[in-house]
């Protein structure tokens, strides 16, 4: 899979930047859910946390929310939040 995005940086200046493969596919993921976010719950993916850190690496704000969940398996989990404005331009 490869993707193009328009990043917005804080300055208000836009940059294209590409991506291929898990990222691409992470960052049209946390696009689409938008203020709200997601979770590995509700969009399930492979190392989810790596790609957060990758998109991070590439200058992408995201936030990373602890949310508890009871169950059978009760613990905790992440929720992800993009902090920074980014636009799908081109899947």
């Amino acid at each position: 899979m490869k993707a193009r995005f328009r990043v917005s940086g804080p300055d208000g200046k836009a940059v294209f930047m590409d991506l291929k493969g898990r990222e691409a596919w992470a960052l049209e993921i946390l696009v689409s859910a938008g203020a709200g976010g997601c979770t590995p719950i509700d969009h399930p993916g492979p190392r989810r946390s790596d790609y957060v850190v990758k998109l991070r690496g590439c200058g992408i704000d995201v936030a990373t929310i602890t949310e508890a969940h009871g169950g059978e398996f009760a613990g905790s989990h992440a929720r992800y939040v993009l902090r920074t404005k980014v636009e799908l331009v081109a899947p």
